[in-house]
């Protein structure tokens, strides 16, 4: 027979993941414990999570269970759920943190020179959400601050490094479609 304990984590652990509610039946069978087994385990979780300090708690949904936040921290879950919600990425961002990304550190001017646009309020933006930072200045007149991204911005797009960053086009490929285009397009139309 497993540790009660050891049992109890894993059982918190399964919960955690699923988000949803789960069955005993469904448990049972991926632990490889008894009913029995299981309930002594949620008794422990549920008189742990029952103590003042945890912000946690286990619901018992008919033959299911599930762990969810404790009704008097629902308030300050539904602001931060508000505040991610609200804060997606406009195009201009989008094109920043690309630009940031394959090319960090880099500057206001930089991010100009590439998008042909001030970009200064976006840069901004994206400091303020986390997703940049600034990384020191450059040795260069005026000394530009200089940016890079964030682990958020990692963590925001599914990445562990910038190393998982899909490769860029190869700019020949990208010329020789850009020459074919200017060539297709310099052709005389048959009138």
């Amino acid at each position: 027979m497993i540790d009660l304990k050891q049992l109890a984590a894993h059982v918190e652990a399964v919960l955690f993941s699923s988000g949803d509610p789960l069955t005993a039946e469904k448990i049972c069978a991926a632990l490889g414990v008894t009913k029995r087994e299981l309930n002594e385990a949620v008794e422990y979780l549920s008189e742990r999570y029952s103590q003042e300090d945890s912000g946690i708690e286990l619901l018992r949904l008919n033959d299911a269970y599930q762990l969810a936040v404790k009704k008097q921290f629902a308030s300050d879950v539904k602001a931060v759920l508000e505040i991610k919600k609200g804060a997606t990425l406009s195009p201009a961002a989008m094109e920043v943190l690309t630009i940031a990304a394959y090319n960090q550190p880099v500057t206001k001017a930089f991010v100009e020179h590439v998008r042909g646009v001030d970009s200064s309020s976006v840069v901004n933006s994206l400091v303020e959400k986390d997703l940049l930072c600034e990384t020191g200045r450059l040795n260069l007149p005026g000394r530009p601050v200089a940016y890079k991204t964030t682990d958020n911005f990692l963590r925001a797009f599914g990445l562990s490094s910038l190393d998982e960053l899909p490769p860029l086009p190869d700019r020949r490929e990208q010329l020789s479609f850009d020459d074919a285009v200017v060539e297709q397009a310099e052709e005389p139309s048959e009138e």
